[in-house]
Order: C-alpha cells, then sequence, then structure tokens
C-alpha cells in the first residue's frame, strides 16, 4: 500500500492544523488506521486509532484536542488538532493497522512556535 501525508506546516500554540492521509494500493474501507507521530529525541507515539466502522480511540493524554477522521470513499484518513502545543512539534505519520509499528507513509512535518 502507499501513504501520503499532507497538510502540516508552522503554525503557533493555540492554533489548529487539519493533516490528511491519500492511500492507494490496499483495502483501506476496511482497514484500521492510526496516526503517530515522532518528535527529535522521542520515541513513536500514537495519537489515535480509527477502525474501519470510524470508531475512534486516543491517548489519554491527548484526548480533547486530537480528533480523527476517515472518508472511506475518498480513501483519506484525516487528523484535527486543535489547540496546538509547543510539544505537538513531531513528524506525522499515518500508518496501517492498529499501532504506530506498521507500514507507514514519509510524514508532514508539524511545527508549533511563537
Amino acid at each position: 500500500g502507499q501513504l501520503v501525508e499532507s497538510g502540516g506546516g508552522l503554525v503557533q500554540p493555540g492554533g489548529s492544523l487539519r493533516l490528511s492521509c491519500a492511500a492507494s494500493g490496499f483495502p483501506f474501507s476496511t482497514s484500521p488506521m492510526t496516526w503517530s507521530r515522532q518528535a527529535p529525541g522521542r520515541g513513536r507515539e500514537w495519537v489515535c486509532v480509527i477502525g474501519a466502522d470510524g470508531t475512534t480511540a486516543y491517548p489519554d493524554s491527548l484526548k480533547g484536542r486530537f480528533t480523527c477522521s476517515r472518508d472511506n470513499a475518498k480513501n483519506t484518513l484525516y487528523l484535527q488538532i486543535d489547540n496546538l502545543e509547543l510539544e505537538d512539534t513531531a513528524i506525522y505519520f499515518c500508518v496501517i493497522g492498529v499501532s504506530q509499528w506498521g507500514q507507514k507513509g514519509q510524514g508532514t512535518q508539524v511545527t508549533v512556535s511563537s
């Protein structure tokens, strides 16, 4: 499969971003997907898991600011991040499966800075 993330950029603290992931080459509509992130000096962490039916799960530490969704007709995964914090600076990846360790795309950089 192929995954192409987009939508990252430079944003001030408190701002919002919507990331997208275009998927192809595998049965996206029946595949659970994960958004993960990796910051310099930190391990890769998951930020959202979404089932094929749209059911979502988030780490307790990120609940309320991260919202993932999917459009199976467009083979696209989304991640809405609100009230961005400096610590959200990272490369964000979409991943096939229910963990941060599956096949992922090249990532999109999110930088939060004033």
